[in-house]
């Protein structure tokens, strides 16, 4: 089955234990590990560290068994850039949105699906992009 990169909001829910998307992220997460391989990248961990107070905690939440650890490939990151210069260009003025395009342009490049549970900006930019999300 087609991997699926985990984008960090879904991560945020489950660790957080969010009230509105916990339920949701826990159970399409759970989906994901039972039928592929689930990838994150350092984007994706880099965000997420920021609420943990030791690495230590969050290697515990990400175990190296359920989530294959990859690179950002530099042709997704060439992407990356394009997609967040169209966004400007287009009048996007948000400046947190890259890390979105940085996992966007990864999941498009190799191949993957990707589970979030924003998939706007997503099918916008990375249109041939398979999504898992909310309906």
């Amino acid at each position: 089955m087609t991997p699926i990169l985990v984008d960090t909001n879904v991560l945020v829910d489950v660790t957080t234990d969010d009230p509105s998307w916990a339920d949701w992220s826990s159970a399409a997460l759970a989906r994901a590990h039972e039928t592929s391989v689930v990838v994150i990248n350092p984007i994706v961990y880099g965000e997420l560290a920021a609420g943990f107070q030791t690495i230590e905690g969050l290697e515990d939440s990400l175990p190296a068994d359920l989530y294959r650890r990859e690179p950002v490939p530099f042709p997704a990151a060439f992407l990356a850039g394009r997609c967040f210069a169209d966004y400007r260009r287009r009048g996007g003025s948000r400046s947190g949105v890259l890390p979105d395009f940085f996992i966007g342009a990864h999941a498009a490049v190799a191949g993957y699906r990707l589970l979030t549970r924003d998939p706007r900006r997503y099918r916008t930019y990375f249109p041939k992009l398979e999504i898992i999300a909310p309906t």
